[in-house]
C-alpha cells in the first residue's frame, strides 16, 4: 500500500473495544484499577499521535503482514471502513504507554504509513 492511502477513522471506540481493553489490562493490574482505567477511557477525548511514535512509546514490535488480524484491517483500510481509535494507558512505573486495545490496527496502519495520525483514547 502506498503512503497515499486515506485510512478512516471512527468517532469514537467501538463499545466491544472496552471489554478487549479490560482483559488486557487485567494482565497489568488488578481487577479494580483494570475497571478504574476503563471507566476512564470510555470518558476520556479522542487525541491522536502519529503511529511511530505510539510504537516508540509503548516499546511493541512490529507485527508482520503475515499476521490474521494486522491483514485484515490491512483489508479494510484498503477498503475504505472506519477503524476504531486506539485504547492507551500511561503506565509511568515502567515509561511505558500500554496499547489496552488496538494493537493490530496499530501495525496494520504503520504497514501502510508510520507517519499516519492516529485518534486515540489516553489516560
Amino acid at each position: 500500500m502506498s503512503k497515499r492511502t486515506s485510512i478512516q477513522w471512527l468517532e469514537t471506540a467501538e463499545e466491544h473495544d472496552y471489554p478487549a481493553a479490560l482483559s488486557y489490562l487485567s494482565l497489568f493490574f488488578d481487577s479494580p484499577t483494570a475497571s478504574r482505567y476503563v471507566k476512564q477511557l470510555k470518558r476520556a477525548p479522542i487525541s491522536a499521535f502519529k503511529a511511530k511514535d505510539i510504537f516508540r512509546a509503548s516499546g511493541l514490535s512490529l507485527l508482520g503482514i503475515s499476521n490474521s488480524h494486522v491483514e485484515k484491517d490491512r483489508r479494510k483500510i484498503k477498503s475504505g471502513i472506519k477503524l476504531s481509535p486506539l485504547l492507551l494507558v500511561r503506565a509511568p512505573a515502567n515509561g511505558r504507554v500500554i496499547i489496552a486495545d488496538g494493537y493490530h490496527r496499530l501495525c496494520a496502519v504503520y504497514t501502510c504509513d508510520e507517519d499516519a495520525v492516529i485518534p486515540c483514547k489516553i489516560v
